[in-house]
């Protein structure tokens, strides 16, 4: 007697996809890149005066979309974040080993610039004298940053894009609503909803930053060229020499040495927000995907939500320590400026205590404005940089939102709160959407 054997039906022959296979994110920055260089050099040894126009007007429009959500993303993320802190244990130890390290971190990097800027001089040989120098449009001091801390009326720090103002009044309502207590949670709830709506619009915004940076740096090669560059030379390689050991030497050393764990996976982990940083240039408009990163790097959600809107808007190791230590140096020699220790340890004062005055946004002109008030020097030295400011701004601003996610990995890692598993495990997936909530296969992931 034979048995029977029942065949199994056949699989369906896989058909082959049609698909267009998708570019990474990060091959269609580096895309941007080089067809925006190509086509400024194009628009200007070519003098297409039309091209070097949409050149600019795309950059322009790119950076204005940004802006857009900056006020009430600061808003609601401080407000959240805040708030936030109440489900997590030693609220305050953490925020205040925080803000250590964001000072600490800034002293090292303010050291490093000045360091570079003594031994290179990059105010020397240039070429450049007062005359170039013109006032900058917005300018910082003391007075300006201390009295304007607090607003005059709650319109006008959003229709004015004063983010320090913002900050102000969101950590006011944030605390009120910790006071409060269960009467605050429906609008607690308001605020968390609203701040996914606008992290999600921003992200749309994001998407476009391959075809913004063709415009950034089209517009930037077409309007300076290579000439102007070149009589920077010194100093544009020293804003960059400054940042990438900040960047690729102080952070990984911290990184070993204080939280005890690899530097390599870090980078993995948080080199898409690094990336976008660049090319953006504002550590605002980069929060959502710096907060989706340093959580997927094993931070608690809870402590990531506080520490990485508050660094964004204070935490600018770039912006506010290498470059107004080197760009102080650049300016004194240029007007012939003798600056002595005193001047050097006001830098590093500066650097530390107005941090804030940069706000996240492109450029540190009101920093930098606030550092030269300082130290007396004058304040046209802003417009020798504002030419160059575009091309150094995109190394400050990676440095920046390096250091805004640096911080919480080892505060949470020396408070013993770090997911040891999710930091190794970080680069497993990538980051599509900073916004999208993890799918299930995602936290398997993570938990694994």
């Amino acid at each position: 007697m034979s048995a029977s054997v029942s065949e199994a039906p056949e699989a369906p022959e896989a058909k082959p996809s049609s698909r267009i296979p998708k570019v990474p994110f990060w091959v269609q920055i580096i895309a941007g890149l080089v067809l925006g260089a190509l086509l400024g050099w194009i628009a200007r040894s070519q003098d297409v005066s039309w091209l070097k126009e949409t050149l600019g007007q795309v950059g322009d429009i790119f950076v204005q979309l940004l802006k857009l959500a900056v006020a009430p993303l600061v808003f609601f993320a401080i407000l959240v974040s805040i708030t936030n802190l109440r489900k997590v244990n030693n609220a305050a130890r953490l925020a205040s080993r925080t803000l250590l390290w964001f000072m600490i971190t800034s002293l090292i990097a303010v050291a490093i610039g000045l360091a570079i800027g003594l031994i290179t001089n990059p105010g020397s040989g240039t070429g450049l004298t007062p005359q170039d120098g013109k006032l900058p449009k917005r300018e910082g001091s003391w007075i300006d940053f201390l009295t304007g801390i607090v607003p005059t009326d709650v319109i006008t720090p959003f229709t004015e894009l004063n983010v320090l103002q913002i900050v102000f009044m969101a950590a006011v309502a944030g605390i009120a609503a910790l006071k409060l207590g269960d009467r605050a949670k429906p609008i607690l709830a308001l605020s968390e909803s609203v701040l996914e709506l606008l992290q999600k619009a921003l992200w749309w915004v994001i998407r476009l930053a391959p075809i913004g940076t063709v415009g950034l740096i089209g517009f930037a090669i077409a309007d300076y060229g290579w000439d102007l560059i070149g009589k920077y030379a010194t100093f544009t390689a020293d804003v960059y020499v400054g940042c990438a050991i900040v960047l690729f030497g102080v952070y990984p050393l911290l990184l070993a040495a204080v939280a005890k764990i690899s530097p390599l996976h870090f980078f993995k982990g948080a080199w898409p927000a690094i990336q976008l940083a660049f090319v953006s240039r504002s550590s605002v408009g980069t929060m959502p995907l710096t907060q989706k990163v340093t959580e997927r790097l094993g931070v608690p959600k809870e402590y990531a939500s506080f520490a990485v809107p508050f660094g964004a808007t204070t935490k600018m190791d770039g912006c506010a320590a290498i470059y107004p230590a080197l760009a102080a140096i650049f300016i004194a020699q240029i007007f012939d400026v003798q600056l002595g220790i005193q001047d050097y340890l006001l830098i590093a004062f500066v650097s530390v205590v107005g941090s804030a005055a940069t706000a996240g946004l492109t450029g540190a002109t009101v920093m930098l404005t606030l550092t030269l008030s300082t130290l007396g020097l004058p304040l046209e030295g802003v417009g020798l940089l504002m030419a160059i400011d575009p091309i150094i701004d995109m190394m400050r601003t990676a440095t920046n939102v390096a250091g805004q996610a640096l911080v919480p990995v080892i505060v949470a890692a020396r408070e013993k709160i770090l997911d040891h598993t999710a930091y190794e495990n970080a680069s497993a997936s990538p980051i599509d959407d900073p916004t999208a909530t993890p799918t299930e296969d995602e936290k398997v992931l993570v938990a694994a």
